[in-house]
């Protein structure tokens, strides 16, 4: 029996046992391919390796399919059998067909958990910061299996759709019995469908438009965001919907002042949306800003005779007001939108709306007549200076009647300067009253001033923070690792100081917190840039951070920081691929494919293996492609 054959009978014995022996020497012969007169010469040895390699990688992935079938993790079996048969696909492309429908019927187990957790989540929240809530929402994991699947067939994609389209009647009656964390987010079966559709628009606008209008029949911040990216592929079907949706908007008595604003958002402020409510606090949330064609001027009278239409509806009696604005509201959404009737409509309706606002003056509390904050002119004003906004700040802050309100602007302070590199925003924690909610803001507040000088590649401040701030050893390992590529091409010695510093701060991360070997992966990536033998090194000491860790899963990694309060909430989650396993094993496997493959055997939990397994797979198959 030749050696070939005989690496297929092996191979085929099961994981533990599906890795060749493979001399160094040749696998780094294999990727040798003398040039002569523009044209690659084949070495037939070298082919041979190759083919080897390419045999072994998809055995690698048949065997790890069969595996995944008795995952008891429902979202890394999804995951797992997705992204096989998304590398096998030109290769077997019956096998990944059957692969994506089994992932499929894990990842709708998968969904249904999720939104329930997510539910419970939030109910606690509320509950516990009167009604503030800040949270990540769970990963779709239909939408990963269907984005992959319907790259390679359509007829696949349509049947996945069709799936969903069974469950529509149960989605509804569920919809109902889940109430929405704010009036206008969508139901969470309609949230689903539209961030699918969303998700398809740059592949097919007909199959996406089939997923999402049976659910753009509510005016929402969900569907009015898909309205937008709609605009940016076919512009006529999306105006077509918005128009109906301020016919339905005019014809309805619950449309308030913050409808009106979402409605404007798809003319004005595309993928960003504010809301105010009877405190005159507001809600803004920014996606992609990208430029549309111009509204045409008809759709655009439209929305101010409907938006007039609303804003001038007689005030309800004094404690009757049922709309989400209140007076408050109301009276600051007018003065927002003021300029855009001023800039584009008619002199009668731009006179009616400064009327309105003019009797409501007296309603509403001074603090609410003289705010003028960034915003009130998001998307429609210049932004004020940061001095200006420092300084209409400081004016609340003389008027607060209460402890409470002084420190929630002294926290809108410090967050505004997190961006510049003054120390004011520190000073301005310091000055917060409540001492829970200043030891909660001191180390928010450091952390986002690192991300920030993080954004900005400043070594110096970067490092400054590192020593400085209240900042955890993940996040100081991470920073450390960034600041250390920044300066990689430029300043060796000094990145690889940085590096070493990283991978101290990554030590000293609990052995069983799964940010231990995240931070060591980002480590890794950089150390793959400057100092590839210290790499292989520091690898093993990865494989045993994740077998120690309890929920590392090898994915999903990602840099979030919350603060939440009873005046507000905040999130951010900063997603990366440098916590993922996926990212250093396919780079490594570059390197030497054999000893990779004993790496990520050394991996205990199934997640993190799979996850390895699947890229040193697919470097190989892709290297056939290059």
């Amino acid at each position: 029996m030749n050696r070939s054959s005989l690496l297929g009978l092996v191979c085929l014995l099961g994981f533990s046992a599906s890795v060749a022996a493979q001399p160094n020497d040749a696998n780094k012969s294999a990727s040798k391919n003398p040039v002569s007169n523009s044209k690659t010469v084949k070495d037939p040895e070298a082919e041979r390796l190759l083919k080897e390699r390419r045999d072994n990688a998809q055995s690698l992935l048949i065997n790890l399919a069969s595996d995944a079938g008795r995952f008891s993790d429902q979202t890394l079996r999804a995951r797992t059998q997705a992204r096989i048969a998304d590398v096998l696909w030109s290769a077997d492309p019956d096998r990944a067909r059957a692969l994506f429908r089994k992932a499929w019927d894990s990842a709708e187990i998968v969904d249904q958990e999720s939104q329930r957790k997510l539910q419970e989540e939030i109910a606690q929240q509320k509950a516990k910061n009167g009604g503030n809530v800040a949270v990540t929402g769970p990963r779709d994991i239909r939408s990963e299996v269907l984005r992959l699947a319907a790259r390679h067939d359509r007829a696949l994609g349509e049947e996945l759709l069709a799936k969903l389209k069974v469950e529509k009647q149960q989605e509804a009656t569920d919809a109902a019995n889940k109430a929405p964390s704010s009036p206008f987010d969508a139901p969470e079966a309609a949230r689903q469908r539209l961030n699918l559709a969303r998700q398809l628009l740059d592949a097919d606008v007909t199959r996406a438009l089939q997923f999402a209008d049976p659910v753009l029949g509510n005016i929402t911040r969900d569907a009015i965001d898909f309205l937008s990216s709609l605009r940016e592929k076919d512009s006529a079907a999306a105006d077509q919907r918005y128009a109906a949706l301020l016919a339905m908007a005019t014809n309805n008595l619950q449309s308030d002042a913050n409808t009106v604003s979402l409605l404007g958002s798809y003319i004005f402020t595309p993928h960003t949306f504010v809301t105010f409510d009877n405190n005159g606090s507001s809600v803004s949330s920014s996606g992609r800003n990208n430029p549309t064609s111009p509204i045409p001027p008809g759709l655009r009278d439209s929305f101010f005779n409907t938006a007039a239409g609303i804003l001038l509806r007689p005030m309800a009696p004094p404690g009757e007001d049922q709309s989400t604005s209140g007076i408050q509201g109301k009276y600051l959404m007018m003065k927002r939108l003021l300029p855009l009737f001023e800039q584009y409509s008619s002199r009668e309706l731009t006179d009616a709306v400064r009327t309105q606002m003019d009797a409501m003056s007296n309603l509403v509390s001074e603090d609410t007549r003289k705010q003028d904050d960034n915003v009130l002119r998001e998307g429609i004003l210049p932004a004020m200076s940061v001095t200006d906004r420092e300084k209409a700040l400081l004016d609340r802050i003389d008027r607060a009647k209460t402890p409470d309100q002084r420190d929630q602007l002294y926290l809108q302070l410090a967050r505004m300067f997190t961006d510049s590199e003054d120390t004011k925003a520190r000073d301005y924690v310091e000055k917060i009253e409540d001492t829970d909610l200043r030891n909660q803001a001191r180390p928010f507040i450091d952390a986002s001033m690192m991300m920030r000088a993080v954004d900005k590649k400043n070594v110096d401040r970067v490092t400054e923070l590192v020593r400085a701030g209240e900042l955890t050893h993940f996040q100081k390992a991470w920073a450390l690792s960034r600041a250390a590529s920044f300066v990689a091409k430029t300043n060796r010695e000094k990145s690889l100081g940085l590096i070493d510093d990283a991978a101290t701060e990554a030590r000293r991360i609990d052995a069983s917190d799964p940010d231990r070997p995240r931070a060591m992966l980002a480590v890794a990536n950089v150390m793959l840039l400057i100092d590839r033998a210290k790499a292989w090194e520091f690898a093993g000491d990865i494989t045993k951070a994740a077998n120690s860790a309890e929920g590392f899963t090898g994915e999903d990694g990602a840099m979030r920081l919350s603060l939440i309060t009873k005046g507000s909430s905040t999130i951010r989650s900063s997603s990366t691929g440098e916590f993922d396993v996926s990212g250093v094993f396919s780079e490594l496997a570059k390197d030497d494919y054999n000893r990779t493959i004993e790496l990520a055997r050394g991996f205990e939990k199934e997640g993190p293996r799979a996850s390895a397994t699947i890229a040193i797979a697919k470097s190989v198959l892709e290297e056939k492609k290059n």
